[in-house]
């Protein structure tokens, strides 16, 4: 127990948890802005440019009036529940970082250590798990807030967490046959073995120092757990459970000051945080970039930090990305995309991994090649369209969601003024 907790003097300890939190503060305020900017360039906007220089005290002066803004609860609610559910999801969000390496082995004070707060045998099993806490804050939030807009927000948040988790959790299994480990220092150290290329049919092998990421090796698992990370973190497209259109602000509907402003920092810290486990299981954590890899001076261990938060900065640039991009899908289709796709294709990569773990390359263009095969036939069976029958009565309601008639069919209330049969001309139009 004490190899794994307290590697480290108590006084550097407290220096790493003071200085993860006031990084991932200030790095949430700086995510704000970056949001606002990179979507008003999308949408061909200017964005946040008052208050410092570029705008930059924009998201510091709203967190700002969050934090004096007038608090108020609503009558009816479960009081203790209802203010306990924010500081719980705020909670989830700092811990998780805790096992998150920034960089390699330094030495601090003369002493020797890693950028990381801890590090644990089943570290990536200890993320799962707080981040599954952190949904426990958004259905109490539904529930304490006596609204039926909180309440159907939360429990669409806890069923898009049970749907995408399962399909994460699978995505992140390759990466534990492949390194042997779910130490995500470990992880990281893994990558850096190099990519030895094989002419085929001939013995000749080369090596241009291209680094062992994952997301080489396992693409498959790289793309589920980024379709998983946008759907788990409740985002655009995947906003459902916040969706103005239906449910107002959904759990956050009955929240304002600083308990809507936990809620708030914890869903950019959430974003921050699978972005940052992404980086860690498949984008190689801390390494460098190649070639820069290459460069003795660029690979530095005090340059990990560097190499780290450029990482997720891009992967959170992603987020943006979608966000501005892309519709909200609809709810059974998203459900659909979750238990349908993604869960299946997860089990069969899992089985080809498992079976021939030195081939992922090529078990990876075999998928590829299954799905499109697949996808194809299903294209296919989509077209062959029955023929309509004119005396059946059409429900567009039948699926639980409306959809159009097809040609052919009308709406029943529609059906006295509607002609289903073309009008025989009249005596005076036919001369």
């Amino acid at each position: 127990m004490n190899d794994v907790f307290f590697q480290d003097p108590w006084w550097l300890i407290v220096i790493k948890v003071l200085a993860l939190f006031v990084i991932l503060l200030l790095w949430t305020i700086f995510n704000v802005w970056y949001e606002r900017r990179l979507v008003g360039k999308m949408q061909h906007r200017l964005g946040p440019i008052m208050n410092g220089p570029f705008g930059l005290a924009q998201a510091l002066a709203d967190g700002a009036k969050l934090l004096v803004k007038e608090d108020f609860r609503p009558q009816h609610t479960d009081k203790w529940v209802f203010n306990l559910a924010p500081v719980l999801t705020g909670m989830a969000a700092f811990t998780t970082w805790t096992v998150i390496p920034f960089g390699g082995q330094v030495e601090i004070f003369g002493v020797s250590t890693r950028l990381q707060v801890t590090d644990l045998p089943v570290a990536v099993l200890f993320v799962m798990a707080i981040a599954s806490i952190g949904i426990y804050g958004i259905v109490l939030a539904g529930w304490a807030s006596n609204s039926t807009y909180a309440f159907l927000g939360a429990m669409r948040s806890s069923a898009q967490m049970i749907s995408y988790e399962i399909a994460m959790g699978l995505s992140i299994v390759g990466v534990f046959l492949m390194t042997g480990t779910m130490s995500t220092y470990g992880i990281v150290e893994a990558q850096q073995a190099p990519v030895i290329f094989q002419v085929p049919f001939t013995g000749m092998q080369f090596n241009i120092g291209l680094m062992g990421w994952y997301a080489l090796l396992l693409a498959p698992s790289f793309v589920i757990y980024g379709i998983a990370m946008v759907g788990e973190t409740n985002r655009a497209p995947f906003d459902l459970p916040e969706c103005e259109s239906e449910l107002v602000s959904g759990y956050l509907t009955e929240y304002s000051g600083f308990r809507y402003a936990m809620f708030f920092l914890a869903e950019y810290i959430n974003m921050a945080t699978v972005s940052a486990v992404c980086t860690t299981l498949f984008l190689g954590g801390y390494l460098p970039f190649w070639p820069l890899n290459l460069i003795e001076p660029l690979n530095n261990a005090w340059l990990g930090p560097l190499w780290f938060v450029i990482k997720v900065q891009l992967l959170f640039s992603v987020f943006v990305w979608l966000r501005g991009t892309l519709p909200r899908f609809r709810y059974d289709q998203f459900m659909d995309l979750g238990w349908k796709r993604l869960i299946p294709i997860s089990l069969l990569w899992i089985v080809m991994v498992a079976v021939a773990p030195m081939y992922t390359v090529a078990l990876a263009i075999v998928l590829v090649a299954i799905l499109i095969v697949f996808a194809s036939r299903r294209k296919q069976q989509q077209e062959r369209v029955p023929p309509v029958d004119p005396d059946e009565v059409f429900d567009a309601f039948a699926g639980g969601y409306p959809v159009p008639p097809r040609p052919g069919q009308v709406l029943p209330e529609l059906a006295r003024v509607i002609r289903s049969e073309p009008a025989q001309p009249t005596e005076s139009e036919e001369r």
